[in-house]
């Protein structure tokens, strides 16, 4: 009798771990290299090709912009750091949103991915994958702009390879990365030694009273930072994806460490390139600084630069599409959005529907096209929950003390990049206000109103309408995440 009871016990124990829900979770995959890839990749965009002209534009001389970029990569290689500490300390997934939820709960980390998934990264998405499709058209084009249908339809269909990739395979994604940041690597090294080569020429004429006729105001250095840090925006992309990145505590701050600097580097000394074949008058001038500087210095081989330009930039739209479907992922799993965007493909491991959920929204934003109008917003509001985050840091110094924290940057360094993220939302309101900012605000309040009544009433027909997207034959090969184990918690 004890052993057919002993028997019966664990044919029944059998029965009800095989009843148990699958789980899948993301892997760690992600190397150093790899980590490094994907900050150069997200940093290393349009941004560099595109801002020196509005950079130099509000600093009106050479000696100024050149100030303006290196205190740029000194704030993004600050807020890095910030990150980094964050990242270590909190090693979910999602970048921003799980460090809000520690600090200040659910209502603000919502209202970032809310902002987040409608606002900043599909139209940082838009505006790179715009940007491509203009540099892949112009060499079509040489006597004029290439008509609006065609820079956007191309658009749309390096919307539709980025997401596939990613949906694909997390392996696959990080290749396609590494790829184009290889490709992209040359096209800013070919750039930087002609530069150099010229500069040893003799060729500084351009550089003798770099500071003259300087008429700085607090407006102008806010927007000529706004066109800077756009150049340097993906400095903390790689903390969304900490779940997939191995060994964390080290490969973390080493990435960002070697990464931002890097990019610094890269980005003073192409300017000093572009300085040395034109003047600042001639700069404001071009409509495309770097095909300029390579039909002055690479003529007959000047086609080389923007085909790799259109390298980098979809490099930069690779590595944010990466990192943002992560975002969406986490926010599903926590319950912040439709339960389905939070599932994981069983057989590839990559949160397939977030990141197509992801390239729709970004194809929406490419039919108006307006690149300004998305610069304008992306800067605002990503600038706002930026230091809404490193301000977190400061909080949760004081009400999360039992975390254990592998890094840990001094507290000036915080406090200081909340200053300067003050400064950078109020400062444009200040010098140029515009109605643009004001529905930027409203609009990422509205969130409030989802936010009460499907997340924090959880009304019935909205969790029905995720279930029932879940029963489609689209997602039958998918299952809902395992939550990430928390050392110490054990039941």
């Amino acid at each position: 009798m004890g052993e057919t009871g002993l028997r019966k016990r664990r044919e029944d124990e059998k029965s009800i771990q095989s009843q148990e829900p699958k789980t899948t979770s993301l892997q760690k995959e992600l190397g150093l290299i790899s980590g490094i890839s994907i900050i150069v990749g997200t940093t290393i965009g349009s941004g560099i090709f595109i801002s020196p002209k509005s950079v130099l534009s509000n600093t009106e001389a050479v000696g100024p912009c050149l100030i303006i970029w290196a205190t740029c990569g000194v704030l993004a290689t600050l807020g890095a750091l910030c990150y980094a500490e964050l990242g270590t300390m909190i090693t979910k997934s999602g970048g921003e949103y799980p460090y809000l939820m520690e600090a200040y709960g659910p209502i603000p980390a919502y209202l970032f991915s809310w902002a987040s998934l409608i606002v900043m990264k599909p139209s940082s998405f838009a505006i790179i994958c715009l940007s491509f499709s203009q540099y892949v058209c112009a060499p079509f084009y040489p006597a004029c702009k290439p008509p609006e249908i065609v820079v956007k339809c191309l658009a749309a269909a390096a919307i539709l390879f980025i997401t596939t990739v990613n949906s694909l395979s997390v392996r696959l994604g990080s290749y396609v990365q590494n790829i184009f940041t290889a490709a992209k690597l040359v096209i800013v090294a070919i750039i930087i030694i002609s530069g150099l080569v010229l500069l040893a020429q003799g060729n500084t004429k351009n550089f003798e009273n770099s500071f003259e006729g300087t008429q700085l105001s607090a407006g102008a250095i806010s927007l000529a930072f706004y066109n800077g840090l756009w150049a340097y925006d993906g400095w903390n992309q790689l903390n969304y994806i900490t779940e997939e990145l191995q060994n964390p505590y080290r490969n973390l701050p080493l990435a960002i460490v070697i990464g931002i600097p890097l990019v610094m580097a890269c980005y003073i000394l192409m300017n000093v390139s572009y300085f040395t074949v034109m003047t600042a008058t001639e700069l404001l001038q071009s409509q495309a600084v770097a095909v300029t500087f390579g039909d002055r210095v690479l003529y007959p081989a000047s086609w080389v630069v923007p085909l790799f330009v259109a390298f980098s930039t979809i490099g930069a739209a690779n590595g944010t599409c990466f990192t943002a479907g992560r975002l969406i992922y986490v926010a599903g799993r926590e319950g912040h959005m439709l339960k389905v965007l939070s599932y994981i493909s069983v057989k590839r491991l990559t949160p397939a529907p977030a990141i197509i959920f992801y390239g729709i929204i970004t194809t929406i934003y490419i039919i108006p096209g307006d690149i300004n109008s998305l610069v304008n917003y992306f800067s605002f509001a990503s600038w706002l929950f930026y230091g809404l985050t490193i301000l977190g840091l400061i909080v949760m110094r004081f009400t999360k003390k039992d975390l254990e924290r592998p890094i840990k940057v001094p507290i000036v360094i915080p406090v200081l990049v909340t200053l300067i993220s003050v400064f950078l939302v109020l400062a444009p309101i200040i010098s140029k206000p515009e109605w643009e900012y004001l529905y930027c605000v409203l609009f990422i309040l509205s969130g409030l109103l989802f936010y009460f009544l499907f997340v924090y009433y959880k009304f019935g027909w909205a969790q029905k309408i995720s279930s029932n997207w879940s029963r489609t034959p689209d997602l039958r090969l998918m299952h809902p995440p395992e939550p990430p184990k928390v050392q110490g918690l054990q039941t």
